[in-house]
């Protein structure tokens, strides 16, 4: 079956005009989440991989299972205050408002090959924001990956001097 299948929208969620792209479907079905999680596994060709960066909350679904299959670490980037320890902050635009996150200071070390993935690639703010982090960090970037793309946002163009995979394409 289709990964789109997986996936049902949610009408004016979180307000008027937003169509949602609800994964819980997905995340409720063991074949449909292997099938996922093995696209996105492929799209890396056998790259090393010492961290894995996922993106508060969705992204930390199969963020941390990547991070398993690679024998890498798991870095959680959340919204401010979430964090416990010392942590470096950057901005971004949502489509549908602003905000913030963070990454301890100590989660990547300087050479770090590093895999962030998101659930979403939308309007390209939040990707940016992170890639920023991992950068200031000292990681360097292996891939941005995604479980779907909103292509007609054009959120790739923030952070095309990445690759980039969606297993998913509306």
């Amino acid at each position: 079956m289709a990964l789109e299948h997986y996936i049902r929208d949610i009408v004016d969620f979180p307000k008027p005009g937003i169509i949602f792209k609800d994964i819980t479907p997905l995340l409720a079905s063991p074949e449909g989440t292997t099938e996922c999680l093995q696209l996105l596994i492929n799209s890396l060709n056998d790259v090393k991989i010492d961290k894995v960066v996922g993106v508060e909350s969705r992204g930390f679904f199969f963020a941390t299972l990547l991070a398993h299959h690679f024998k890498a670490g798991f870095i959680p980037v959340r919204k401010p205050k979430k964090l416990p320890f010392e942590t470096i902050s950057a901005s971004y635009a949502l489509e549908y408002g602003t905000d913030s996150l963070e990454i301890h200071i100590d989660a990547i070390q300087k050479g770090d090959r590093v895999l962030i993935h998101d659930d979403v690639l939308a309007t390209g703010g939040t990707a940016q924001a992170v890639c920023e982090l991992v950068e200031k960090l000292g990681g360097e970037i292996v891939q941005v990956n995604f479980l779907m793309e909103l292509s007609f946002l054009n959120g790739r163009d923030k952070i095309k001097e990445y690759p980039i995979f969606a297993a998913i394409t509306y």
